[in-house]
């Protein structure tokens, strides 16, 4: 997993997330997975983040859904920031 290029693929721009599949029969849910990737190729808060949006712009939800929950992402990052 330390050699998982993730953090060169999100410097590159590119629209990367993190995800769980079916997490009661596989285990790892979702937060499981953050952690496990952020502790392995030493994500910083700001690519956790970017990951978050990244989720959501995916997403199937409506331009209005995804703007407000980004704007929520955004205003909790600089709430907890440093």
């Amino acid at each position: 997993m330390a050699a998982h290029p993730l953090p060169d693929l999100l410097a590159r721009g590119l629209l990367v997330t993190v995800n769980s599949d079916d997490p009661a029969y596989f285990g790892g849910y979702v937060n499981e997975n953050y952690r496990a990737v952020a502790e392995a190729t030493g994500l910083t808060l700001e690519n956790l983040r970017q990951l978050a949006e990244n989720s959501f712009t995916a997403s199937f939800l409506d331009a209005a859904d995804k703007a407000r929950w980004i704007a929520g992402l955004n205003d909790f990052a600089r709430e907890n920031a440093g």
